[in-house]
């Protein structure tokens, strides 16, 4: 737990640090009075959208976790809540509770549901860069976008993580194909591990590959993930959509895809509740790609990340007494070396 709250501690610092840069030199006038401003209907469509986005999010997971086991929508949609609820709180959480929670009720091993969720981030991230990239090199350029290096060294680094995240892909392929080399060379080098440590690393990495099994599944079944990927990413494109058309923004919906990209940058950094992060690539997209007043960007970075996660924080608590969790169990499961989740897993 110790580790755990160093990193509470430097992920709060990251975001204080984060936030006096996306406020420097704020006019705070211009900045109420763009909250002020800002119209409800599309604010309150963004909520409503939110829901939609999780309850996609539980409909794409189902789809991965089907090779293993087929879980009921209700533990999906409420796993998913509180696991992503429980990750606004403690970073990275959601990425242990989410199979843990399914674990409890299914036989569906916490290693090979873990592996479902990396697989997911991966879709995630591939999914936004075809996204990215029907953006920059299919759809036409809007006239307030900006011109020269600044977009061609967006596009490069488009590319880049295009190219990562293909290799990892492959690498994910290879692994569950070809197990048995990869567990086999693992085995050999924890021999003179301790018994303790071996076993159960060797057994975690086997039920790793077995929640890769999705890779393997039909054609069809690929491509009901990737259209439930495209469905997702578009939703949550069009809350952000509402969003700047609240602050009375003149921008098509296409730079949105544009936004979603920054965005996976911003959220990638371990801050509590992603406080920070996202809110200074929201305001790099609207105000340095976009030409948006720093204010209005800076305003609608504050209402995008707040009617993004509030409501998701809200219903994760609620669920809480569902899965029968308490905020105390929560920081125990996703503590740093607990083993507690295996334990009730093996159990």
């Amino acid at each position: 737990m110790r580790g755990q709250r160093g990193r509470l501690v430097v992920g709060a610092l990251l975001a204080v640090l984060l936030l006096a840069v996306v406020f420097r030199g704020t006019d705070w006038e211009a900045l109420g009075l763009a909250l002020r401003r800002a119209r409800p209907a599309p604010l309150l469509g963004l909520i409503l959208v939110t829901v939609v986005t999780y309850a996609l999010r539980a409909w794409r997971w189902g789809l991965l976790l089907a090779p293993l086991g087929r879980v009921r929508f209700a533990d999906l949609f409420s796993a998913t809540v509180v696991g992503f609820a429980s990750g606004l709180l403690i970073p990275r959480a959601q990425e242990i509770m989410r199979p843990w929670l399914v674990s409890r009720h299914y036989p569906i091993p916490l290693s090979a549901g873990f592996a479902t969720v990396i697989l997911e981030r991966l879709v995630d991230l591939l999914t936004v860069l075809v996204l990215f990239g029907l953006y920059v090199f299919v759809l036409p350029a809007p006239s307030m976008q900006m011109a020269g290096p600044g977009m061609d060294a967006i596009k490069a680094a488009g590319a880049a993580t295009a190219l990562v995240a293909v290799a990892v892909l492959g690498l994910l392929l290879a692994l569950h194909a070809r197990p048995e080399p990869v567990i086999g060379l693992l085995e050999r080098l924890l021999a003179r591990s301790p018994r303790w440590l071996a076993g159960p690393f060797g057994r975690a990495v086997r039920a790793f590959t077995e929640g890769l099994a999705v890779l393997r599944a039909p054609g069809t079944h690929l491509a009901r993930i990737a259209v439930a990927s495209l469905a997702l990413w578009l939703t949550i494109a069009a809350g952000f959509h509402l969003n700047n058309s609240a602050f009375s923004l003149d921008l098509p919906f296409s730079t949105t895809l544009l936004l979603l990209a920054f965005l996976v940058v911003g959220v990638a950094i371990p801050t509590p509740g992603m406080v920070g992060g996202f809110h200074i690539f929201y305001v790099l997209a609207l105000h340095e790609v976009f030409g948006v007043g720093r204010e209005t960007a800076t305003a609608a970075a504050i209402t995008a990340h707040a009617l993004s996660n509030l409501p998701v924080l809200v219903l994760g608590l609620a669920l809480l007494g569902r899965e029968k969790l308490t905020l105390g169990r929560v920081a125990e499961v996703t503590g740093e070396g607990s083993s507690a989740p295996y334990q009730e897993v093996q159990s």
